[in-house]
């Protein structure tokens, strides 16, 4: 009786420092043969789906989810790079929690252990948060409607004053769609056509092994707070640190001391940073100080910095040709990628697979941990008409809200794009599971082009930064969900957790991330401004992109046309060139897409990035097992820790509390003027 109840009660506990000994015995037993995460977890029920939705994980979820959000709003309004965060959220969900229990555990209150389903819950709420700080547009469509962009940009197509009050509302209205449009494609995608999802994968082969980070988060905290004591006025503290000469600081090429792109650097592929570094040598290095010697030739020489008809206008049009070449060429090698896959499925004798019903009997193809994942994966179901339903009626209800938001944005624009949203919602979602690689933000540029040229000079600016922030909503949320679907299938995870967890992830990532954004724009008052901390690159590029949509190229200064058509198709041949080669070849070939970041806002951080690619090579060479082991806690580290800190300081700026010493780096002339100017 006892002993049976001690069984029913049981639920996983995963790799307990308290129970090394037990796992140290697993650990012997299955050496020598293929390890099973499943079978070290055999003896251990499973909780219910319910029982994995616990408070203190919603709790802790919150926490990261407001911690994430600055991190990545940080990232949307300075360079536009966003790694993946599934690894950190997964690491930080399971030391926080593990640290809680233990003390609870010592004292004795601790009444439900922590699983890696619960610790899987966290982080698909906390990535599902955070990911609103992206998909909402804060660094790009949304911040491109206001006023500020709009006088950057030079055009004519209005504006619209941001007001925290719309933005919630905005976001609440059109995050939620693309939930419901994938989920009763979660059985074709992860169990029949077994689509691999990287991040995701990797994701649950951490919380599986339990890797925890450690030490760094304090150190670059304390590193973030003292650096602040040093920033006084403009250009001072070690963010301006010339490294390499007043001259190559001129022209943004300097070392400037940020832990949180050297992390970045260290999560990023190699070939990733080393194509951004390309790309500001080429642009900063090269095209920008030949374009600027034919000032007064090519563009009035009386124009400011900042004038889409000068210097400025090359810069961003020049990378949107970038963008662009290699948006188009991945759009379509991703969609006829995904009718190829389709074509095969039909072909190879299987008809597409209904989410609901079983699949075939095919346990003795498979392994043990595949028969124990798809079995608890197919046990909870999400009944295909509830998907309908919520999609329906909340297409429904923001078609009918949207347009009093954007009246430039007609219900039937709205219709037509929730008409084919399912359908790219699937084509991301599917060419996610294969490379990766979401392509969210191009599905938002091609709603800018059709929605903005639909509407014509009538508001077609306004009209296709909105049509874009739709798109961009349903197809990303749809691709996370995916991803998470599959970290949720390895651990063990419910459907139904995952997509509760999802559901109230978003929610929180509608209040948190428009509120951490309004908390950016009220301290910082030069906020999307080039030469600011916070320069907002892809607000001007979307702006850009909606107003070329609309009024053509006449706009452009001299050549820039020409640049544009030569930049885009060499975009589309350097891919061409990296599929030919293969993946061997093709691996060293750069990334258009990363190369155009730097054409805009300057190459500085592709140095931060670089250094973090330097530090897990080197590590790699020493000790490989320990690099891939911990590289990711030591990244997460970096990124957190300065991420932390970033609260704090915008706090401390919005309250006007100035940092005490203005450290500032000078010419050794102007330093005498300086010294005789003060000794007058």
């Amino acid at each position: 009786m006892d002993v049976n109840s001690r069984d029913a009660d049981r639920v996983e506990k995963g790799f307990d420092p308290e129970e090394k000994e037990e796992y140290d015995k697993n650990n012997k037993e299955v050496k020598g043969a293929e390890t099973s995460v499943e079978q070290i977890f055999e003896s251990q029920e499973v909780p219910s789906w319910r029982k994995q939705l616990t408070m203190r994980a919603f709790v802790v979820s919150f926490a990261l989810s407001i911690l994430f959000s600055f991190i990545v709003m940080k990232l949307n309004l300075t360079t536009g790079v966003i790694p993946s965060l599934n690894v950190s959220a997964g690491l930080l969900g399971f030391f926080f929690v593990k640290t809680w229990t233990k003390i609870l555990h010592k004292s004795g209150l601790l009444k439900q252990p922590f699983t890696r389903q619960e610790n899987t819950v966290i982080q698909t709420c906390v990535v599902a948060s955070s990911g609103i700080a992206f998909s909402g547009g804060f660094g790009s469509y949304l911040f491109g409607m206001s006023e500020r962009i709009s006088k950057q940009s030079g055009d004519t197509g209005g504006f619209k004053n941001l007001s925290l009050g719309w933005i919630v509302g905005f976001l609440f209205v059109v995050s939620f769609l693309g939930l419901f449009s994938v989920v009763p494609l979660r059985k074709i995608m992860v169990i029949d056509f077994k689509l691999t999802y990287p991040s995701g994968t990797a994701t649950a082969h951490l919380i599986n092994s339990f890797h925890t980070p450690q030490g760094a988060k304090l150190a670059n905290f304390l590193w973030g707070f003292f650096q602040w004591f040093f920033t006084a006025g403009d250009d001072c503290g070690f963010a301006n640190f010339p490294t390499f000469g007043l001259k190559a600081y001129k022209n943004r090429f300097y070392f400037d001391f940020s832990a949180t792109y050297v992390g970045v650097g260290m999560i990023c592929p190699y070939i990733v940073n080393i194509s951004l570094l390309l790309g500001g040598i080429l642009s900063w290095g090269l095209m920008w100080p030949l374009i600027e010697t034919r000032k007064g030739d090519w563009y009035p020489a009386n124009l400011s910095s900042s004038n889409m008809h000068g210097l400025q206008g090359y810069k961003v049009f020049i990378a949107i040709a970038l963008i662009l070449g290699d948006g188009l060429y991945n759009f379509f090698k991703v969609l006829s990628r995904t009718l190829t896959g389709l074509f095969y499925q039909v072909q190879g004798g299987q008809t597409l697979p209904v989410a609901n019903e079983p699949a075939p009997d095919t346990s003795k193809n498979l392994t043990y941990d595949e028969q124990r994942r798809t079995q608890l994966f197919l046990k909870d179901q999400i009944p295909t008409w509830f998907s309908i339903v919520g999609y329906v009626t909340i297409a429904v209800i923001s078609t009918i809200i949207l347009p009093h938001l954007f009246h430039e944005l007609k219900w039937y624009y709205i219709l037509v794009m929730y008409i084919v949203a399912p359908i790219l919602a699937f084509c991301n979602a599917y060419g996610t599971g294969l490379t990766d690689w979401s392509l969210a933000s191009n599905y938002g540029k091609l709603a800018i082009f059709t929605i903005g040229a639909w509407a014509g000079s009538h508001g077609g600016v306004l009209a296709g930064l909105a049509a874009c922030g739709v798109m961009m909503n349903i197809v990303s949320t749809a691709s996370d969900l995916m991803q998470d679907f599959k970290t949720g299938y390895l651990t063990l995870a419910s459907p139904r957790s995952m997509f509760i967890s999802q559901v109230i992830g978003t929610a929180m990532g509608c209040i948190v991330s428009p509120c951490v954004f309004w908390l950016f724009y009220k301290a910082f008052d030069d906020l999307g401004l080039p030469d600011s901390e916070y320069p907002a690159p892809y607000a001007v590029i979307y702006r850009s992109m909606s107003t070329l949509g609309v009024q053509g190229f006449s706009s452009l200064p001299k050549n820039c046309l020409l640049l544009c058509y030569v930049f885009f198709g060499a975009a589309i041949l350097i891919n061409f060139v990296k599929d030919c080669l293969g993946k061997k070849w093709g691996s060293f070939i750069p990334i258009p897409m990363a190369m155009a970041i730097p054409f805009y806002i300057g190459p500085y951080f592709t140095i931060d990035m670089c250094v973090g690619s330097l530090i897990l090579f080197v590590w790699e060479k020493i000790n490989k097992a320990k690099a891939d082991a911990f590289g990711p806690a030591v990244a997460s580290g970096l990124i957190c820790g300065e991420g932390i800190w970033t609260l704090p300081s915008s706090i401390l700026a919005l309250a006007g509390v100035k940092p005490p010493i203005c450290m500032k780096f000078l010419s050794r002339a102007t330093n005498q003027r300086v010294d005789t100017f003060l000794g007058s």
